[in-house]
C-alpha cells in the first residue's frame, strides 16, 4: 500500500480531484488566486442546486467529487421549494451580492468558468438534465 498523507485512499483521490477542479477553474478565469476560485465553485453550485428539482440535485450531486459533494450540499434542505423561475440576470446579480468585495466581479464570466469545469467532468447527458430544468435563458450559461 501505498503511503498518503491521511492512510485514506479515498479521502486522498477526493483531496486531488478537489484541488484539479480548483485548478482548472482558477486557470479558466486567470485569477492566479485558489482560494477565490474555490468560493466561486461553490457559490454557482449552490446557486445552480437550489434551482434545480429534488431528484436532478441527487444526479449532479452524485457525479462530483466527494469533496466538493459536500460543499455542494452544504446548507441545504431537500424539503425546500424551488424557486419559482428565474432570470439569469437574477441568478447573476445573487453571485454579485456573494462577493461583495469584488467591485469589478464579471459573475457571468464566472458562472461560465465553473459550468465549463462542470462540463470537463460531469457526463454530457446530466448537463443537458440540468440545463433542462432551468429557466430557457440560463442555456447562456453553458454556451
Amino acid at each position: 500500500m501505498a503511503h498518503t498523507k491521511t492512510g485514506i485512499d479515498a479521502i486522498e483521490k477526493t483531496l486531488q480531484k478537489t484541488n484539479q477542479w480548483i485548478r482548472e477553474l482558477d486557470a479558466e478565469l486567470g485569477w492566479n488566486d485558489p482560494h477565490f476560485a474555490f468560493q466561486a465553485l461553490r457559490a454557482v453550485l449552490h446557486h445552480l442546486r437550489d434551482r434545480l428539482p429534488l431528484a436532478t440535485v441527487a444526479h449532479l450531486g452524485d457525479q462530483l467529487p466527494i469533496l466538493i459533494r459536500g460543499v455542494y450540499y452544504e446548507n441545504w434542505s431537500p424539503t425546500r421549494e424551488v424557486p419559482r423561475v428565474r432570470t439569469t440576470g437574477e441568478f447573476l446579480g445573487q453571485l454579485v451580492v456573494d462577493f461583495p468585495k469584488e467591485y469589478n466581479l464579471n459573475a457571468l464570466r464566472m458562472a461560465r468558468a465553473v459550468i465549463t469545469v462542470l462540463r470537463s467532468h460531469v457526463s454530457e447527458g446530466e448537463i443537458r438534465i440540468v440545463l433542462a430544468n432551468l429557466p430557457p435563458d440560463f442555456s447562456v450559461l453553458f454556451e
